[in-house]
């Protein structure tokens, strides 16, 4: 099968079908487009990445009510990319999606390749939109903007978003097709449960590095005296740089399990901070 013939196969027909429509719609919608409005600290963009695809859930789930539940919670949960590339992850979802509700799937499966497709996108979206067309529009409109044009502001707008919606529209509709030749590929050949679990570990890898770098803490304990004075911190990072952070992510694991709320777990992580920094546990 060629790459013409599964891009023209992944788009079926009927009334339940995903069309090119429902995809276009999508990648337009409010969620795709509010990605950081609707950003929570628990599921940073997993409230707006539901509202893109929730449509086409439906679609996909028309005779089964609770899979679709099932289905929007998973698409709920946490996600966190350069907002332009998101449709281009949803659609990749769909195609995986349409999979499950077959149960041709596992459902984790798809949450696992949107782990593992966060930080390498993320990281090429970041560099190409926020540090380099962001860049060059700003400067092409402030030279215009210091010599009185009115046309400054304009330009920028067209320059820093064009590229973007137009990679909304294209990044849903490819990253549609190629979920589904992949999955085409990897079922035929035999390697699709290989595929799932090296996503996982992937995604596990990317939530790891995310617990490390995004944690904001340091244990201002000393010990010692004279010259021989040295912090806890200097002798945790000694052992394991980012033990902290690992300590408190399976801490949250552990009370997240247990039913207790994202937003307790947001406000008891506030006072610590504010009780350990008064204390001089923290700094």
């Amino acid at each position: 099968m060629t790459s013409n013939e599964t891009a023209q196969g992944a788009y079926k027909t009927g009334e339940y079908a995903i069309t090119k429509q429902d995809l276009t719609k999508a990648a337009l919608s409010i969620g795709a487009l509010g990605m950081e409005f609707s950003w929570t600290y628990a599921n940073q963009m997993g409230l707006a990445f539901g509202m893109m695809v929730k449509k086409m859930l439906k679609k996909i789930y028309h005779d089964d009510p609770s899979g679709y539940a099932a289905a929007l919670e998973r698409h709920t949960a946490f996600f966190n990319i350069t907002v332009c590339l998101a449709p281009f992850v949803g659609g990749i979802a769909m195609s995986m999606e349409e999979r499950i509700a077959k149960g041709e799937m596992p459902p984790e499966s798809v949450n696992d390749i949107k782990a593992a497709l966060m930080g390498p996108l993320s990281g090429i979206g970041d560099a190409v939109f926020l540090t380099t067309i962001r860049v060059v529009a700003a400067g092409i409109a402030i030279s215009l903007a210091a010599q009185g044009n009115v046309l400054g502001p304009i330009i920028f707008l067209l320059l820093f978003n064009v590229p973007q919606y137009f990679l909304r529209v294209w990044g849903i509709h490819k990253g549609y097709e190629i979920g589904v030749s992949l999955l085409e590929t990897a079922e035929q050949s035999g390697i699709m449960d290989k595929v799932i679990k090296a996503a996982g570990i992937i995604g596990m890898m990317v939530v790891g590095s995310m617990t490390c770098g995004m944690f904001w803490a340091t244990l201002a304990v000393e010990f010692g005296s004279g010259d021989e004075v040295t912090t806890l911190q200097s002798v945790l990072d000694g052992i394991m740089p980012g033990m902290l952070g690992l300590a408190f992510m399976g801490l949250y694991y552990f009370l997240l399990k247990k039913k207790v709320s994202p937003m307790i777990l947001i406000l008891g992580t506030m006072v610590l901070g504010v009780v350990g920094v008064y204390f001089g546990i923290l700094a």
